[in-house]
Protein backbone atom coordinates (compact mmCIF):
# COMPACT_ATOMS: atom_id res chain seq x y z
CA UNK A 1 0.00 0.00 0.00
CA UNK A 2 3.01 2.35 0.60
CA UNK A 3 4.52 1.57 -2.71
CA UNK A 4 1.63 3.64 -3.96
CA UNK A 5 2.61 7.18 -2.31
CA UNK A 6 4.66 9.16 -4.11
CA UNK A 7 8.52 10.23 -2.84
CA UNK A 8 8.17 13.78 -3.10
CA UNK A 9 11.53 15.58 -2.10
CA UNK A 10 11.35 17.25 0.76
CA UNK A 11 12.19 21.19 0.63
CA UNK A 12 11.91 24.23 2.88
CA UNK A 13 9.68 26.96 2.21
CA UNK A 14 11.42 30.06 0.79
CA UNK A 15 12.32 33.09 3.54
CA UNK A 16 9.45 35.19 1.57
CA UNK A 17 7.28 32.69 1.63
CA UNK A 18 7.10 32.19 5.66
CA UNK A 19 7.49 35.94 6.57
CA UNK A 20 4.86 38.03 6.07
CA UNK A 21 4.77 41.20 4.00
CA UNK A 22 4.32 43.31 6.75
CA UNK A 23 7.07 42.22 8.43
CA UNK A 24 9.85 42.85 5.74
CA UNK A 25 8.22 46.09 5.07
CA UNK A 26 8.76 47.33 8.49
CA UNK A 27 12.17 46.19 8.45
CA UNK A 28 12.65 47.77 5.79
CA UNK A 29 11.82 50.91 6.95
CA UNK A 30 13.85 50.42 10.21
CA UNK A 31 16.75 50.29 7.87
CA UNK A 32 15.47 53.13 6.19
CA UNK A 33 15.36 55.25 9.01
CA UNK A 34 18.84 54.10 10.36
CA UNK A 35 20.31 54.81 7.49
CA UNK A 36 18.91 58.49 7.50
CA UNK A 37 19.42 59.20 11.27
CA UNK A 38 23.12 58.68 10.59
CA UNK A 39 23.37 61.06 7.63
CA UNK A 40 21.98 63.31 9.98
CA UNK A 41 24.01 62.64 12.96
CA UNK A 42 27.04 63.16 9.90
CA UNK A 43 25.40 66.66 8.47
CA UNK A 44 24.91 67.75 12.11
CA UNK A 45 28.34 66.73 12.90
CA UNK A 46 29.65 68.69 9.70
CA UNK A 47 27.16 71.52 10.13
CA UNK A 48 28.76 72.16 13.92
CA UNK A 49 32.11 72.26 12.97
CA UNK A 50 31.71 75.09 10.12
CA UNK A 51 29.58 77.09 12.99
CA UNK A 52 32.08 76.57 15.21
CA UNK A 53 35.02 78.03 12.75
CA UNK A 54 32.86 80.74 12.07
CA UNK A 55 32.22 81.58 15.31
CA UNK A 56 35.69 81.91 15.95
CA UNK A 57 36.21 83.60 13.26
CA UNK A 58 33.86 86.04 13.77
CA UNK A 59 34.51 86.52 17.48
CA UNK A 60 38.37 87.44 16.80
CA UNK A 61 37.53 89.82 13.64
CA UNK A 62 35.21 91.51 15.99
CA UNK A 63 37.77 92.09 18.88
CA UNK A 64 40.11 92.84 16.00
CA UNK A 65 38.26 95.31 14.47
CA UNK A 66 39.30 98.42 16.79
CA UNK A 67 42.74 97.82 15.88
CA UNK A 68 41.75 97.73 12.26
CA UNK A 69 39.70 100.91 12.14
CA UNK A 70 42.79 102.69 13.15
CA UNK A 71 46.14 101.32 12.16
CA UNK A 72 44.50 99.59 8.64
CA UNK A 73 47.18 98.23 6.56
CA UNK A 74 50.14 100.07 8.24
CA UNK A 75 50.17 97.58 11.06
CA UNK A 76 51.51 94.88 8.40
CA UNK A 77 53.92 97.17 7.08
CA UNK A 78 55.35 98.58 10.00
CA UNK A 79 58.68 97.27 11.53
CA UNK A 80 58.48 98.63 15.53
CA UNK A 81 56.32 97.47 18.32
CA UNK A 82 56.39 99.58 21.14
CA UNK A 83 53.06 99.13 22.89
CA UNK A 84 53.98 102.09 25.27
CA UNK A 85 53.86 104.43 22.55
CA UNK A 86 51.40 103.08 20.82
CA UNK A 87 53.48 101.98 18.03
CA UNK A 88 52.39 98.51 16.85
CA UNK A 89 54.24 96.65 13.40
CA UNK A 90 54.07 93.59 12.68
CA UNK A 91 56.42 92.98 10.00
CA UNK A 92 59.61 91.06 11.54
CA UNK A 93 56.96 88.86 12.58
CA UNK A 94 55.69 87.92 9.19
CA UNK A 95 58.88 87.92 8.03
CA UNK A 96 60.10 85.11 10.81
CA UNK A 97 57.23 83.05 10.72
CA UNK A 98 57.52 82.35 6.99
CA UNK A 99 61.40 82.11 7.56
CA UNK A 100 61.44 79.47 10.15
CA UNK A 101 58.68 77.68 8.34
CA UNK A 102 60.51 77.81 5.02
CA UNK A 103 64.26 76.73 7.01
CA UNK A 104 62.66 73.66 8.70
CA UNK A 105 60.69 72.86 5.26
CA UNK A 106 64.09 72.63 3.54
CA UNK A 107 65.91 70.12 5.99
CA UNK A 108 62.71 68.39 7.20
CA UNK A 109 61.58 67.52 3.50
CA UNK A 110 65.02 65.39 1.92
CA UNK A 111 65.41 63.71 5.21
CA UNK A 112 62.08 62.66 5.64
CA UNK A 113 61.22 61.35 2.06
CA UNK A 114 64.55 59.45 2.81
CA UNK A 115 63.25 58.47 6.15
CA UNK A 116 60.34 57.30 4.03
CA UNK A 117 61.95 55.41 1.29
CA UNK A 118 64.21 53.27 3.60
CA UNK A 119 61.17 51.96 5.43
CA UNK A 120 58.90 51.66 2.52
CA UNK A 121 61.92 50.01 0.24
CA UNK A 122 62.52 47.10 2.43
CA UNK A 123 66.36 48.13 2.64
CA UNK A 124 66.76 46.21 6.04
CA UNK A 125 65.28 43.74 7.76
CA UNK A 126 61.57 43.95 9.53
CA UNK A 127 62.45 44.39 12.90
CA UNK A 128 65.29 47.29 11.68
CA UNK A 129 62.77 48.71 10.00
CA UNK A 130 60.02 48.97 12.54
CA UNK A 131 62.25 50.12 15.39
CA UNK A 132 62.91 53.35 13.10
CA UNK A 133 59.36 53.82 11.89
CA UNK A 134 58.52 53.58 16.19
CA UNK A 135 61.34 56.16 17.03
CA UNK A 136 60.22 58.61 14.02
CA UNK A 137 56.60 57.83 15.52
CA UNK A 138 57.70 58.78 19.00
CA UNK A 139 59.41 62.32 17.57
CA UNK A 140 55.46 63.37 17.23
CA UNK A 141 54.65 62.65 20.99
CA UNK A 142 57.07 64.70 22.19
CA UNK A 143 55.43 68.13 23.91
CA UNK A 144 56.71 71.06 22.07
CA UNK A 145 57.82 72.22 25.85
CA UNK A 146 60.48 69.46 25.36
CA UNK A 147 61.95 70.35 22.24
CA UNK A 148 62.38 73.82 23.35
CA UNK A 149 63.80 72.57 26.32
CA UNK A 150 66.06 70.41 23.94
CA UNK A 151 66.91 73.27 22.03
CA UNK A 152 68.15 75.55 24.78
CA UNK A 153 70.26 72.48 26.18
CA UNK A 154 71.89 71.19 22.78
CA UNK A 155 71.05 73.20 19.90
CA UNK A 156 71.92 76.49 21.02
CA UNK A 157 75.26 75.72 22.43
CA UNK A 158 75.89 73.27 19.47
CA UNK A 159 75.01 76.36 17.33
CA UNK A 160 77.33 78.48 19.73
CA UNK A 161 80.32 76.17 19.14
CA UNK A 162 80.51 74.59 15.65
CA UNK A 163 77.69 76.17 13.59
CA UNK A 164 78.25 79.76 13.70
CA UNK A 165 82.41 79.16 13.42
CA UNK A 166 82.05 77.56 9.92
CA UNK A 167 79.24 79.04 8.76
CA UNK A 168 81.87 81.88 8.71
CA UNK A 169 84.28 80.48 7.68
CA UNK A 170 82.96 79.49 4.57
CA UNK A 171 80.28 81.73 4.13
CA UNK A 172 80.69 84.17 5.93
CA UNK A 173 80.93 86.86 2.88
CA UNK A 174 77.16 85.83 2.63
CA UNK A 175 74.67 88.14 4.40
CA UNK A 176 72.36 84.94 5.47
CA UNK A 177 76.07 83.73 7.79
CA UNK A 178 77.15 87.12 8.94
CA UNK A 179 77.68 88.29 12.94
CA UNK A 180 77.80 86.08 15.65
CA UNK A 181 75.65 83.67 17.31
CA UNK A 182 73.51 85.17 19.66
CA UNK A 183 72.19 82.01 20.74
CA UNK A 184 68.51 82.13 20.37
CA UNK A 185 67.94 83.00 16.61
CA UNK A 186 66.38 82.57 13.41
CA UNK A 187 68.41 79.24 12.28
CA UNK A 188 68.03 77.51 15.57
CA UNK A 189 64.42 77.49 15.72
CA UNK A 190 63.94 76.65 11.80
CA UNK A 191 66.16 73.55 12.93
CA UNK A 192 64.24 72.34 15.98
CA UNK A 193 61.21 73.48 13.78
CA UNK A 194 62.50 70.33 11.33
CA UNK A 195 62.35 68.21 13.74
CA UNK A 196 59.40 68.38 14.76
CA UNK A 197 57.32 68.42 11.49
CA UNK A 198 59.62 65.71 10.61
CA UNK A 199 57.44 62.78 11.74
CA UNK A 200 54.16 64.29 9.68
CA UNK A 201 56.30 64.36 6.33
CA UNK A 202 57.44 60.75 7.62
CA UNK A 203 54.29 59.27 7.38
CA UNK A 204 52.60 60.47 4.64
CA UNK A 205 55.52 60.09 2.58
CA UNK A 206 55.84 56.46 3.46
CA UNK A 207 52.18 55.70 3.20
CA UNK A 208 52.18 57.31 -0.39
CA UNK A 209 54.92 55.15 -1.66
CA UNK A 210 53.88 52.14 0.11
CA UNK A 211 50.90 52.14 -1.36
CA UNK A 212 51.99 52.06 -4.83
CA UNK A 213 51.45 49.05 -7.19
CA UNK A 214 54.16 46.21 -6.90
CA UNK A 215 53.61 46.03 -11.01
CA UNK A 216 55.65 49.26 -11.36
CA UNK A 217 58.71 48.20 -9.55
CA UNK A 218 58.44 44.95 -11.34
CA UNK A 219 57.95 46.70 -14.47
CA UNK A 220 61.26 49.11 -13.79
CA UNK A 221 63.02 46.52 -13.03
CA UNK A 222 62.45 44.00 -16.13
CA UNK A 223 63.69 46.97 -18.33
CA UNK A 224 66.73 46.88 -16.66
CA UNK A 225 66.78 49.93 -14.74
CA UNK A 226 68.66 49.72 -11.25
CA UNK A 227 66.90 50.08 -7.45
CA UNK A 228 67.36 54.09 -7.47
CA UNK A 229 66.48 54.65 -11.19
CA UNK A 230 63.38 52.89 -10.17
CA UNK A 231 62.96 55.17 -6.92
CA UNK A 232 64.14 58.43 -8.32
CA UNK A 233 62.59 58.27 -11.64
CA UNK A 234 59.41 56.02 -10.99
CA UNK A 235 58.74 55.78 -7.52
CA UNK A 236 58.85 59.24 -6.73
CA UNK A 237 57.42 61.10 -9.56
CA UNK A 238 54.13 58.92 -9.07
CA UNK A 239 54.16 59.88 -5.08
CA UNK A 240 54.25 63.27 -5.90
CA UNK A 241 50.80 64.03 -4.09
CA UNK A 242 50.92 62.58 -1.11
CA UNK A 243 54.82 63.93 -0.46
CA UNK A 244 53.06 67.05 -1.56
CA UNK A 245 50.19 67.05 0.63
CA UNK A 246 52.79 66.12 3.57
CA UNK A 247 54.53 68.97 3.12
CA UNK A 248 51.48 71.04 3.12
CA UNK A 249 50.64 70.10 6.26
CA UNK A 250 53.95 69.93 8.23
CA UNK A 251 53.72 74.04 6.67
CA UNK A 252 51.10 74.27 8.57
CA UNK A 253 52.14 73.26 11.72
CA UNK A 254 55.82 74.66 11.65
CA UNK A 255 53.55 78.15 10.80
CA UNK A 256 51.55 77.44 13.91
CA UNK A 257 53.80 75.88 16.53
CA UNK A 258 54.00 78.75 19.26
CA UNK A 259 56.10 77.13 22.45
CA UNK A 260 59.07 75.67 21.11
CA UNK A 261 59.77 78.56 18.41
CA UNK A 262 58.91 80.98 21.28
CA UNK A 263 62.12 79.77 23.51
CA UNK A 264 64.69 79.45 20.86
CA UNK A 265 63.58 82.44 18.34
CA UNK A 266 64.89 85.20 20.48
CA UNK A 267 61.13 86.90 20.28
CA UNK A 268 62.88 90.16 18.40
CA UNK A 269 61.24 93.05 16.32
CA UNK A 270 64.50 93.59 14.52
CA UNK A 271 65.06 92.44 11.18
CA UNK A 272 68.02 91.40 9.89
CA UNK A 273 69.48 88.58 7.18
CA UNK A 274 71.25 86.86 9.24
CA UNK A 275 70.36 83.46 9.97
CA UNK A 276 72.22 83.50 13.49
CA UNK A 277 70.37 87.06 14.65
CA UNK A 278 67.17 86.46 16.94
CA UNK A 279 63.95 86.87 15.42
CA UNK A 280 60.12 86.32 16.07
CA UNK A 281 56.72 84.92 14.84
CA UNK A 282 53.20 85.87 14.59
CA UNK A 283 52.40 82.46 17.26
CA UNK A 284 55.26 83.40 19.19
CA UNK A 285 54.12 87.76 20.05
CA UNK A 286 50.97 86.41 20.85
CA UNK A 287 52.03 83.73 23.53
CA UNK A 288 54.15 86.44 24.36
CA UNK A 289 52.15 89.62 24.46
CA UNK A 290 48.28 88.50 25.34
CA UNK A 291 48.78 87.57 28.85
CA UNK A 292 49.36 91.08 30.05
CA UNK A 293 47.82 92.96 27.11
CA UNK A 294 45.05 95.58 27.74
CA UNK A 295 43.18 97.84 25.60
CA UNK A 296 44.66 98.57 22.16
CA UNK A 297 47.22 95.75 22.94
CA UNK A 298 44.53 93.38 22.50
CA UNK A 299 42.92 94.65 19.40
CA UNK A 300 46.57 94.56 17.81
CA UNK A 301 46.80 91.40 19.25
CA UNK A 302 43.70 90.08 17.27
CA UNK A 303 44.61 91.67 14.24
CA UNK A 304 47.52 89.75 14.42
CA UNK A 305 45.78 86.45 14.84
CA UNK A 306 44.03 87.30 11.70
CA UNK A 307 46.83 87.50 9.89
CA UNK A 308 47.75 84.07 10.99
CA UNK A 309 45.06 82.92 10.11
CA UNK A 310 45.16 84.32 6.64
CA UNK A 311 48.68 83.80 6.14
CA UNK A 312 47.96 79.78 6.75
CA UNK A 313 44.68 79.90 4.76
CA UNK A 314 46.69 80.89 1.81
CA UNK A 315 49.04 78.70 2.65
CA UNK A 316 46.79 75.64 2.48
CA UNK A 317 45.08 77.08 -0.82
CA UNK A 318 48.41 77.27 -2.56
CA UNK A 319 49.24 73.80 -1.41
CA UNK A 320 46.19 72.06 -2.81
CA UNK A 321 46.64 74.02 -5.59
CA UNK A 322 49.99 72.24 -6.12
CA UNK A 323 48.22 68.99 -5.24
CA UNK A 324 45.93 68.50 -7.93
CA UNK A 325 48.67 70.14 -10.58
CA UNK A 326 50.80 67.20 -9.04
CA UNK A 327 47.79 64.73 -9.91
CA UNK A 328 47.07 65.88 -13.13
CA UNK A 329 50.84 65.10 -13.88
CA UNK A 330 50.60 61.72 -12.43
CA UNK A 331 47.66 60.99 -14.69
Amino acid sequence: MNQDIPNWPLTAAPQSALTPDWASDSALKRKALQIDLFCFLCGLCAVAVLGLLLWIVLQISYTAWPAVKVYGISLLTGSRWNPNADLYGILPYLIGTAASSLIAIIVALPLGVFVAIFLSENFFALPVRQSIRFVVEMLAAIPSVVYGLWGITVVIPLMQKWGAPVAAAWGGWLPLFHGPAYGNSLLTAGLVLALMILPTITAISRHALSQLPGELREGAYSLGATRWETIINLLLPSAAPGIVASVILALGRAMGETMAVAMLIGNSSRMSWSLFSPSGTLAGLLANQFAEAQGMVINVLMYAAIVLMLLTLATNVLGDWVLRMAKHQVK
